[in-house]
This record gives structure tokens, C-alpha cells and sequence, in this order.
């Protein structure tokens, strides 16, 4: 582990309707690490982020964010407290464009508020400005300049993924939660996107937990690795540890020699 725990899942259990999603997970990720949570559709990937994001509530165990259990906490807490994170499918507000969204992804955690914007009161224009000028810097960061001033629903779909990350980044978060970042991406985008979440992960004093089903993608940019199957882990350690792991092989991998499996 890079640094000092961030993250610490400890005994998530949650199950809908008498199918365990997840059963008993431990999990943590380090201050500036990268770490990547593999598995087969339906292995309960996504269900973790739903966890953590507070949009489901666990049956049993806790989840403890810079030492703080929130556990308990309500989901519009938990971007306020430093996660942030993107989804499998978009979640942009798509009559807007590429700035306004990046804009709203900084509105929670400005000083000002729905009641002062509103109102238009005293530090309120400051704010707006400060605001605007982060996501103009994130929008060339991200090489969106172009596309600025663009209503995101008719930007590609790997250009709309861009502003997603985009829009998560603006709210300064300790831990960005990716998940399937390279939906929809080749060989080559991926490589870009692997290439960027490192240097987001450097200039922002990232620490990041992905989802995603392109090993080469995972396997060349995480520092450690969890495997889930069925709900349950069956392997962590670093990339070379779970690509040798039999059980992860059996389960999920394939075989040894292959490097790159469609999950």
C-alpha cells in the first residue's frame, strides 16, 4: 500500500431480495493508490460503489472514509467528505453544456450555496467566477477546450465520459471512484486514459478505485488488485500476483498465457 489507508471496507454484506450481491467483503485502498476491482458480470463490482456512494445500504459491515465511518452517512454527504465518481453509463445533465456540467459538479462543495447564488448575495459572483475558471482549467486539462461551449448530448460517447471525469475532478475529491472507465474506447484510447488517471491521480493527490472489465487496461495501471466472484473476494495483491493466482485463472482469467480477456 502507497500510503495510509483512505478507504477501509470491512465485512460488506448486502443482498436483494435472497441473492447475496456482496458477501462479506474486505476492502481497502491506500493514500495515492490505484486499485482495481475485477470480475465477472454480476460479481457485485458495481454494487460496492453503490455502497459506498451511499446509494444502497449495506446489510452488515462498515465503510470508513478518512477515518470517519459513514457507514450511516446520506449519499449527498459523501462528494462533501471527498469521493467523487463516474458511472457505467453517463451521468451528465445532458441539455447542458460541457461547461455548465462541470460547473454543477462544483456547486455542492462551494461556499456559496443554492440560497446565496440564488439571491445573488454578497461573494456569490466571486465564487461563480472561481468556479468558472477550474472547469476551464479542467476542460484543458481533459482537451475539451473545443467542446466547451458544446450541449453534451451530442459529443461522442468517449468525449461524454471525458466530461463525466471531468465533472467528478472540479469537486477536488481525495477518492474518484471509476467505473468501466473504457467503455466504448479502443486499444489506443484506453492507453490515453490509463496515461491520464496517473497524472490526475499526481496533480491532484488522487487515490483512485476502479471497476472495469479491460485487464490490459487494469493490469497495467493499478497498483493492487481485488477479484470478486459471486459477491465474495477470492483474490487481492498486485497485478502479477492475481494474473498467476489459479484460483482467479479458474474463475475468471482464463488461461495463463492470455492477456487480454472480454469479460
Amino acid at each position: 500500500m502507497i500510503g495510509a489507508a483512505l478507504l477501509e471496507i470491512k465485512g460488506l454484506t448486502i443482498s436483494f431480495g435472497g441473492l447475496v450481491a456482496v458477501d462479506g467483503l474486505d476492502l481497502a485502498v491506500g493514500t495515492g493508490e490505484i486499485v482495481g476491482l475485477i470480475g465477472p458480470n454480476g460479481a457485485g463490482k458495481t454494487t460496492v460503489f453503490n455502497c459506498v456512494s451511499r446509494f444502497y445500504e449495506p446489510d452488515r459491515g462498515t465503510i470508513r472514509f478518512k477515518d470517519r465511518d459513514i457507514t450511516g452517512a446520506r449519499s449527498h454527504e459523501i462528494i462533501r467528505f471527498g469521493i467523487a465518481r463516474t458511472f457505467q453509463n453517463v451521468e451528465l445533465c445532458r441539455s447542458m453544456t460541457t461547461l455548465e456540467n462541470l460547473l454543477l459538479g462544483q456547486h455542492v462543495v462551494m461556499r456559496g450555496g443554492v440560497i446565496r447564488d440564488g439571491l445573488r448575495l454578497r461573494g456569490a459572483g466571486a465564487d461563480e467566477a472561481r468556479a468558472t475558471t477550474r472547469a476551464d482549467e479542467m476542460i484543458e486539462l481533459l482537451g475539451l477546450t473545443d467542446h466547451r461551449d458544446r450541449v453534451v448530448s451530442v459529443l461522442p460517447f468517449r468525449l461524454q465520459k471525458l466530461v463525466e471525469l471531468g465533472r467528478a475532478l472540479v469537486s477536488k475529491p481525495a477518492l474518484l471512484l471509476l467505473d468501466e472507465p473504457t467503455a466504448g474506447a479502443d486499444h489506443r484510447e484506453s492507453q490515453a486514459l490509463a496515461d491520464l488517471i496517473r497524472r490526475m491521480r499526481d496533480r491532484f493527490d488522487l487515490s483512485v478505485l476502479v471497476v472495469e472489465h479491460d485487464m490490459s487496461f487494469v493490469m497495467g495501471l493499478c497498483d493492487r488488485l481485488y477479484v470478486l466472484n459471486f459477491g465474495r473476494r477470492i483474490a487481492a495483491g498486485t497485478p502479477a500476483q492475481v494474473r498467476s493466482d489459479p484460483v482467479v485463472i479458474q474463475a475468471y482469467l482464463g488461461e495463463p498465457e492470455r492477456e487480454v480477456v472480454d469479460a
